[in-house]
């Protein structure tokens, strides 16, 4: 199986006019945490997956997908 977890947070981020500092901040993270999301470097927690969500004003399943 190939399965990655696939987001669109940068996209949303964006829209948003946040930058990746800003929401690390709402989300208690580091910008860094926040970067490595984005690139799909690193697969967040489900409680990181729901604060992302949250912070950006959107359901888990908008910013969140396997792609297959």
């Amino acid at each position: 199986m190939n399965d990655r977890l696939a987001n669109r947070l940068k996209d949303r981020r964006t829209e948003l006019g946040l930058t990746q500092g800003q929401l690390a901040d709402l989300c208690l993270v580091s910008r860094k945490t926040i970067n490595t999301v984005e690139n799909g470097v690193f697969v967040p927690s489900t409680l990181l997956a729901l604060k992302l969500a949250e912070a950006l004003s959107v359901p888990v399943e908008q910013l969140f997908w396997i792609e297959r």
